[in-house]
């Protein structure tokens, strides 16, 4: 582990500043007429991490179990059904079932927002959900079909990608026969064609891939639907369709002769390479982009490299597909010059910081604000050089706004050119499914606009990231589970996401609410509800002003190692570059987290409490998200349980 983050100068989270005078009136605070209702209530809401995780990943309720505040349920004979890991592992992929691929290749938008950040440094969420996934691996776990019925209903699935494998995995545990037809060889989609492998260990993606099968998954491979099979014919046997075939159609620069055999699209060239049919490129190769994607190429042209007494044009044939390389000349490789471009500066760039910082480690050239505007051939029609202008570059209501610069024109060389600004939609055969814009239109559900029975997810909406299309696939299978059983399509919650479930919680140690009978009481003396409870989890976010953040001390955040390459070693390395937290790591980690808007079961609220009208549940009618209750016959409301409540669970305003 190496902990780089340094402590912060001394850093208070005072409520109150030094000078505030103003007199608090208790009476009018606590009371309005003749009711209190500035009492405590207990609200469950919606963490940061996971209001911003395109998967809906349940984060704050699987790093909950790693940290050791929710316990795995228990068997007949008093010991745990299941290790703690196994326990966080299935929380987890309840909505992602690639967490070992995720953990490496997500962005981790859930990162960007944690709360943490307002303290020192964001929990590694990414690290621990490797953990996860790696631990599941190497233990040979396996999903766990529910005991449903079969439905007897039928859903086929088009494209194997991510959206297409996590809505066929929805699927199945709910109880439906599921096909999916793929004109690859292999399924994967993007995670397998359109991300180098050693990003994604091919071993890694496999194992993940083999479990979803496992559970009842039918495939066809090597069939395209629309060429090989109608539309028609699929809808004839099948009861639902579900659209997942991504965008792996590259899209070419928007200047005049970018047309030349060695101007070629990023998923071009990524799918050559992960075919094995590309091994070495030009000497000088330069790319247009600055995502992910771009990024992706540029370091897999650097470990490439170039051959001295190679064609020049071998490598956009091993590319077109018109030859394989030979890999016996890989010793004979020298390293090639990349370049990447982009409109944007570098810092403004939209690819992974971490990436960009370990392509600069790589000595690839990244220049910003350059923008392409023509190509230099030679007299047989090949490319020699990438024009380009200084530019000035904006996002204006999520349309690119560029300003050039005259009179700044230059030339960088190249003999090989790669696209990567975006990719495309194939609709050979589907055209139907067209909006005029180069995607399929649906509703929140998923739903294909004017299609009874069609449903789409994934890149073919808009091309995004991996966990967006896994999202969209969990999401449009409880909207196709609902139009096989002839029920309304729910109405989406405000925040669609997995969440902590209080009511399954209390099922497992046999507490769940019972069937109410009048005279009613209220909740305080009877077991019909949870007493003063409220999920708010889908529509409200809790923010960092919610939390008392002095409660939390510095801690440096606990990082995996980083195989980090210069120039010279990058050539022919492909092996795996991130680490994985060991157990002792993985826990530690998972403790960082703040558990924003629910209980973590730290007691401030019992100590600090002066009426002692917060009290802990009693242990045989407790479980986790139900510690603490309130005496409303001794509570005054002060509000104290409120200020020393670290993550924002207790909220003051009973009723309102």
């Amino acid at each position: 582990m190496s902990a780089t983050t340094e402590a912060p100068q001394a850093i208070t989270f005072r409520r109150y500043k030094d000078g505030d005078s103003s007199i608090r009136r208790l009476n009018e605070k606590i009371f309005k007429a003749s009711a209190s209702y500035k009492c405590p209530t207990y609200i469950q809401s919606t963490p940061p991490c996971q209001g911003s995780c395109p998967a809906g990943e349940d984060i704050r309720g699987y790093l909950a179990i790693v940290r050791g505040t929710e316990k795995p349920p228990v068997g007949a004979d008093g010991k745990p059904v299941m290790q703690w890991q196994e326990y966080a592992w299935r929380r987890l992929t309840e909505a992602n079932p690639f967490p070992s691929v995720m953990g490496r290749v997500c962005p981790a938008p859930c990162e960007s927002g944690c709360n943490r950040n307002e303290v020192e440094d964001h929990v590694g969420i990414n690290s621990v959900e490797h953990f996860l996934g790696e631990y599941a691996i190497a233990n040979n776990l396996k999903f766990i079909k529910p005991p449903v019925a079969p439905s007897g209903k039928s859903v086929a699935i088009l494209g194997g990608g991510p959206a297409g494998l996590s809505c066929a995995y929805q699927l199945t545990l709910k109880g439906h026969d599921v096909t999916i037809f793929d004109e690859h060889e292999f399924l994967g989609g993007m995670m397998r064609y359109g991300i180098p492998g050693f990003r994604t260990p091919r071993e890694v993606l496999d194992a993940e891939i083999q479990r979803i099968l496992d559970v009842g998954v039918k495939t066809r491979m090597r069939t395209r639907v629309g060429t090989d099979i109608t539309l028609e014919q699929i809808r004839k046997e099948f009861d639902a369709v579900f659209l997942g075939m991504g965008a792996q159609a590259g899209r070419a620069l928007p200047i005049a002769d970018s047309e030349a055999p060695n101007v070629v699209t990023a998923t071009a060239f990524l799918k050559a390479f992960n075919d094995g049919r590309l091994q070495h490129v030009g000497k000088r190769v330069v790319v247009v982009g600055g995502g992910d994607t771009s990024i992706d190429v540029a370091t897999v042209a650097r470990r490439l490299g170039h051959i001295k007494n190679a064609r020049p044009t071998d490598a956009e044939a091993a590319i077109a597909g018109h030859l394989a390389h030979d890999v016996a000349t890989i010793s004979a490789k020298e390293g090639a010059e990349v370049t990447l471009t982009s409109v944007f500066n570098i810092d403004k760039m939209q690819a992974n910081k971490h990436e960009i910082e370990q392509a600069l480690a790589e000595g690839i050239h990244i220049r910003g604000s350059l923008m392409p505007i023509g190509i230099v051939r030679d007299t047989n029609g090949r490319a020699t050089a990438l024009r380009v202008q200084q530019c000035e570059a904006k996002l204006a209501g999520g349309k690119l706004d560029l300003k050039a610069v005259e009179g700044s024109e230059q030339d960088i060389e190249a003999d090989l050119i790669v696209s990567a600004i975006g990719q495309a939609v194939d609709f050979s055969g589907l055209e139907e499914f067209n909006n005029g814009k180069g995607a399929v239109s649906t509703d929140r559900n998923y739903v294909v606009a004017g299609q009874q029975g069609v449903f789409a997810g994934g890149d073919v909406i808009r091309p995004h990231l991996l966990t967006t299309a896994i999202g969209h696939g969990s999401i449009a299978a409880d909207g196709i589970h609902n139009y096989l059983l002839g029920q309304d399509l729910e109405k989406r919650p405000k925040i669609d996401a997995h969440q902590f479930d209080l009511i399954r919680k209390l099922a497992e140690k046999g507490l769940e609410p019972k069937e109410s009978h009048e005279p009613l009481r209220g909740t305080c003396n009877s077991n019909i509800a949870v007493h003063n409870f409220d999920d708010r989890s889908d529509r409200y976010v809790i923010p960092h002003e919610k939390l008392f953040l002095g409660h939390f001390p510095y801690l440096a955040r606990n990082q995996r190692d980083v195989i980090t390459l210069d120039k010279d070693s990058a050539l022919n390395n492909y092996q795996d570059r991130l680490g994985i937290l060991d157990e002792k790591q993985a826990i530690a980690e998972a403790k960082r987290c703040m558990s924003c808007g629910m209980c973590f079961e730290c007691d401030n609220c019992v100590v600090y409490c002066p009426q002692t009208a917060v009290y802990r549940v009693k242990k045989g009618e407790s479980t986790t998200g139900r510690y603490v209750a309130t005496d409303y016959n001794k509570c005054i409301g002060c509000h104290i349980c409120a200020d020393v409540c670290p993550t924002g669970y207790i909220q003051m305003g009973l009723g309102e």
